[in-house]
């Protein structure tokens, strides 16, 4: 379930105190202020539930979020957020810091102190909020994390994890799997921030209880390489090919056959997709990491009771008028 802030159905006048009641609900209390309050103001909030976490996304005119030291202190639930700005360049001042974000980039901000973030123009920046209890880590040391956070190994695949969460929020709220989602989310965001850190004691353990949701991230962001091979998985993680089993024996986990479910999911996925009607079978197991089509088709068959081609033509079925 969502919640949507769309301007674009308001009366003008009521633009800006509508985003101003929309953020207060969605994020930390903070004043809101327009570039150009008498201008067009426009702005679209969506605020996700994934598990104990949520999904917050904005797109929006010039907007600036100052949050002062008074309003910090009104709130007890400590929270931060990891922004990937989407559109613009977001600017944070926060803890005698100041960072400037271009598009692509991650952006960690502590939801409990005060910040003054803002961007210029047309601008739009998706994030994960969680509470700090679910972190298993010192308030000290990820406040210091989050004006370190490039420094990680694991930046860029948190980057690609929290940029998919805020593209595919909807599809991925709604799956059934979304409370596991929640918890790799905390679980990689943690390890992140012990990372970050730069202490040997909170990242050997935040890196070492989350390896396996590593891992998988990691395959997640690499299914449609058709040379992801476990020798390769292990070796990006700096483990034998026998941890690497051993670690996935331990959790229930046959290795090949996850990645190749996952892949058949994704295409799937785009076999359903109309924008994608165009494209065909062939290219689809391609870009999802199956080199042989026969092989594609006889795994996608067993799994979903129909081959691909089946599949879209049901489905195109479905969508004509009057089926």
């Amino acid at each position: 379930m969502a919640f949507v802030l769309d301007t674009a159905a308001l009366p003008a006048p009521e633009r800006v105190e509508a985003v101003h009641t929309a953020m207060m609900f969605a994020s930390a209390p903070c004043h809101v202020i327009h570039e150009n309050p008498a201008g067009p103001v426009h702005a679209r909030m969506e605020v996700w539930d994934l598990g104990d976490t949520n999904i917050f996304t904005c797109r929006s005119s010039g907007l600036r979020l100052l949050r002062t030291a008074k309003l910090a202190r009104q709130d007890a639930m400590p929270v931060i957020s990891l922004a990937v700005q989407r559109e613009g360049h977001g600017r944070l001042d926060q803890h005698g810091h100041q960072r400037v974000t271009p598009p692509g980039e991650l952006l960690g901000v502590d939801l409990s102190g005060a910040y003054d973030y803002s961007w210029s123009g047309d601008g739009a920046a998706g994030c994960v909020q969680i509470p700090l209890d679910q972190l298993d880590l010192p308030l000290d040391a990820i406040r210091a994390a989050l004006g370190n956070l490039r420094a990680s190994p694991l930046y860029r695949l948190v980057s690609a994890h929290v940029a998919t969460l805020s593209r595919d929020r909807a599809r991925i709220t709604a799956d059934p799997a979304a409370p596991a989602v929640a918890a790799a989310t905390v679980d990689l965001v943690r390890a992140l921030l012990a990372s970050a850190t730069r202490s040997e004691r909170h990242t050997r353990r935040a890196l070492a209880e989350t390896l396996l949701t590593r891992i998988r991230a990691h395959v997640r962001q690499h299914l449609t390489d058709p040379g992801l091979t476990p020798a390769r998985i292990a070796a990006a993680h700096n483990i034998s090919l026998r941890q690497l089993y051993k670690l996935c024996a331990a959790a229930g986990l046959s290795l090949e056959q996850w990645i190749i479910n996952e892949r058949l999911r994704g295409a799937r996925h785009d076999l359903l997709h109309p924008g994608h009607q165009h494209r065909p079978v062939t290219a689809i197991a391609h870009s999802w990491g199956f080199r042989d089509v026969t092989h594609f088709t006889r795994r996608f068959k067993a799994r979903y009771g129909l081959t691909p081609t089946q599949l879209r033509r049901a489905s195109a079925d479905a969508r004509r008028p009057g089926a």
